[in-house]
């Protein structure tokens, strides 16, 4: 029986990597900051959210952020983000799951609110992807519902038709509220079973 679910919206950092935060608690380790020091600052600091905010949507470039996070956090600035980027890997399963599932003929998207754009391996986002959105090229971050509608329209494909996945349970709603399916990625041994069961497809 076909599935019901056609498209595939995934986004990048914790789920098509390893998870970012852990990479977070390896630079506060080594900075000699507590281990939730980079969590705790974007969620409680309104100053640090709107540097974030900034960066994400592109209108704040990665040196001045740098700067002005590197100050707020007492570290040197120069290489901040791949510092703080730096212990974060690809996760290989899951990017094997969305090549296969691409190749299967599920439409393939990502939905990923950047760190700057120069990070990503255009070659790689090409051979995965039939539709890229990135929020430091449109302006747009999650979980503003309008990101999640341009990556439906970037594959072809109503939200009803997609699953959507993110490793941040706030990023869900949103997608969820236009009609997606949505999976928060936790592990990929868990992810990948869910996303066979949606798609119909076998991803491993």
């Amino acid at each position: 029986m076909a599935s019901e679910y056609t498209g595939l919206l995934i986004d990048y950092g914790g789920v098509l990597t390893t998870d970012l935060f852990d990479s977070f608690r390896a630079f506060c380790e080594v900075e000699g900051l507590e281990p939730e020091a980079i969590g705790q600052s974007f969620r409680r600091d309104p100053s640090c959210r709107e540097l974030l905010i900034g960066l994400e949507t592109g209108k704040l470039d990665e040196e001045e952020f740098e700067v002005r996070f590197a100050e707020i956090l007492g570290v040197s600035s120069p290489k901040l983000i791949e510092r703080l980027m730096g212990d974060s890997k690809p996760d290989e399963e899951m990017v094997a799951a969305v090549a296969s599932a691409r190749r299967q003929g599920v439409r393939t998207g990502l939905i990923s609110n950047s760190w700057g754009t120069r990070r990503y391996d255009r070659a790689q986002l090409a051979e995965l992807f039939d539709g890229v959105v990135i929020s430091g090229e449109v302006g747009i971050r999650k979980p503003a519902p309008e990101i999640y509608e341009l990556g439906c329209r970037e594959i072809g494909l109503a939200p009803e038709r997609c699953v959507f996945v993110d490793d941040l349970p706030f990023n869900l709603e949103p997608a969820a509220e236009l009609g997606m399916a949505t999976v928060h990625h936790t592990a990929t041994t868990d992810t990948i079973p869910e996303l066979e069961r949606l798609l119909g497809v076998a991803l491993r």
